[in-house]
């Protein structure tokens, strides 16, 4: 293999080992993964599994560089530097290219004031309905709120944005954040790509992009009708992504992985709107109010995270360099201070991708930087206002469907 190869160590490779990039890619299956970190190649096999962000959003670069992804997640450098050091097996040759391939808190507040206006005013169907719009915007903007803290920038030491993580998202919205962790990181780390994404993974409820829709027709999958999805997605999508598909999927996966912690922050949120309400509206009454409040929280959540992404390039892995990919698969929606507030900053969407761990404040000032170096280089920086980036999920929707229905009839 390499020519500076002295010892073989636990894995495989050669401690002081030099390496071409077909041999780091020779390394990309769920058991053999290696990776390369500034020209440093790891053998990350056995240790991906005690990833802290989880084996897949790690595995997802294995055989590819992921200098610049180990920059975006990894705030404290040289913290991490201590967990990679028993993992390097040598580095790549002075010959080979640096990159792979074609590489160049108001929620609380807000949750108090929907109870006490039932306690003062009673449970009439006019503040019953307030009291849920109230209630959503609350769990919205503690969805938010948790982004910041799971990103890991709110506080300088990680542990201390863990845990207030696991407050909120757990105490204040009733999930998991380890299943946000492993699922949302893996989003960042390939998005918009199929099988690395979890967010373009529709279950064959939607096709996706102009690859996916042509796929599906040639081999004649009719799952649904795909050429009716912009149509059907005002009933599936919005309506039932987080009371439905996405508590499903929090509970099987804390049962799944034994995650008693995250189970026990999330009954304590249970137990804690129960408590307060099942005296007000009794049992059911209290199921039927949540269940409306999670209805409206789904649609805000839907909207606001697709118009970024929907619209933009989904494919499979093309192994583009971290810039082309991020800007390729996000766009961003204009700042106005009701953006700003109703899409918790995730408006500057592209900034957010390119530095994860950026505090959201930040945004606005880095982008007209992004913009310029996009510009410079000839990336395309996509800016829309909001409703454009709407009524493009619906149009995005249309569009691959119809591909769909071409390829079924014709192909």
């Amino acid at each position: 293999m390499g020519a500076g190869s002295q010892l073989t160590v636990p894995g495989g490779g050669k401690a002081g080992g030099v390496y071409t990039w077909e041999e780091v890619q020779q390394h990309s299956s769920r058991t053999d993964q290696w990776l390369v970190i500034d020209r440093k190649v790891y053998n990350i096999t056995q240790w991906a599994k005690r990833h802290p962000g989880g084996l897949r959003v790690i595995g997802h670069y294995a055989g590819e560089d992921a200098t610049e992804a180990f920059a975006a997640f990894h705030p404290d450098p040289t913290f991490v530097q201590k967990f990679l050091k028993p993992l390097l097996i040598g580095e790549l040759e002075a010959s080979e290219p640096s990159q792979d391939r074609n590489k160049n808190v108001s929620d609380g507040l807000f949750q108090a004031l929907a109870w006490l206006m039932i306690w003062y005013w009673g449970t009439n169907w006019i503040v019953t309905l307030l009291c849920g719009v109230i209630l959503a915007t609350a769990q919205s903007q503690a969805g938010w709120l948790q982004h910041d803290f799971g990103h890991l920038s709110v506080f300088k030491e990680s542990r201390w944005n863990h845990l207030v993580h696991k407050f909120i998202i757990g105490h204040l919205k009733g999930a998991s954040a380890n299943w946000w962790n492993h699922r949302h990181f893996q989003h960042h780390a390939k998005p918009n790509i199929f099988r690395k994404d979890p967010d373009v993974n529709m279950l064959s409820i939607f096709v996706l992009g102009a690859t996916q829709p042509v796929e599906y027709g040639i081999k004649k999958i009719k799952l649904l009708p795909y050429h009716r999805q912009h149509q059907y997605f005002f009933l599936v999508g919005p309506p039932l992504l987080i009371p439905v598909f996405f508590h499903i999927q929090i509970i099987r996966t804390m049962i799944i992985r034994h995650d008693w912690v995250d189970l026990a922050w999330c009954v304590s949120y249970y137990f804690r709107y129960f408590f307060l309400y099942i005296p007000l509206y009794g049992l059911f009454g209290s199921i039927a109010l949540l269940s409306f409040v999670r209805f409206l929280e789904s649609h805000w959540f839907v909207w606001v995270t697709q118009m970024n992404h929907l619209p933009m390039d989904i494919d499979h892995e093309k192994h583009r360099d971290w810039l082309t990919m991020q800007l390729q698969a996000t766009c961003n929606i204009e700042q106005s201070f009701f953006n700003d507030w109703f899409s918790g900053h995730l408006n500057f969407q592209i900034e957010h991708h390119l530095f994860p761990t950026m505090p959201r404040h930040n945004y606005h000032l880095v982008a007209p930087r992004v913009r310029a170096l996009c510009e410079t280089y000839g990336v395309p920086y996509q800016m829309k206002t909001m409703w454009q980036g709407f009524t493009d999920i619906v149009w995005s929707l249309k569009n691959s469907g119809d591909l769909w229905l071409d390829a079924y009839l014709h192909k």
